[in-house]
């Protein structure tokens, strides 16, 4: 989706407009991983940040997701205490500085998409106290 023509002269105000923009093979995928994630977050503020969109808590972008012409991609940032807890379950994808690809030509790993959601939004409440506490 990000490589669709049309999708690099648009912005999004919601998350709506992002799928509704999404090439048909990719929609599909992007809705349910807004379910998942959704399912996963339900106190998260869904949003659009750096153009995709995001799941919002304690100050934090806990998560985000994109759509590309091969693959779905589940962002976040900082990434290593995640990459290292779900080393082996990330073994099959390939994974960049900053997300984690899943091909479209395979089934997306809801398991694994709501597992890491999960761990990400503990992250974030801890980042979240520690702020607070001003350590």
């Amino acid at each position: 989706m990000t490589e669709h023509a049309d999708r690099e002269k648009r912005t999004f105000a919601t998350v709506d407009e992002f799928l509704e923009a999404a090439t048909y093979d990719v929609e599909p995928r992007l809705a349910e991983m807004r379910r998942v994630i959704s399912d996963a977050l339900p106190d998260a503020e869904e949003t659009i940040s750096h153009d995709i969109p995001s799941y919002r808590q304690h100050g934090v972008d806990v998560v985000q997701f994109s759509g590309h012409d091969e693959h779905t991609s589940l962002n976040f940032f900082p990434t290593a205490r995640t990459f290292a807890h779900f080393d082996t379950e990330l073994q099959p994808y390939r994974t960049s500085k900053s997300a984690i690809r899943f091909p479209l030509d395979e089934p997306l790993p809801v398991d694994l998409i709501r597992a890491i959601a999960e761990f990400r939004l503990a992250e974030a409440a801890e980042f979240a106290a520690r702020k607070r506490s001003g350590a």
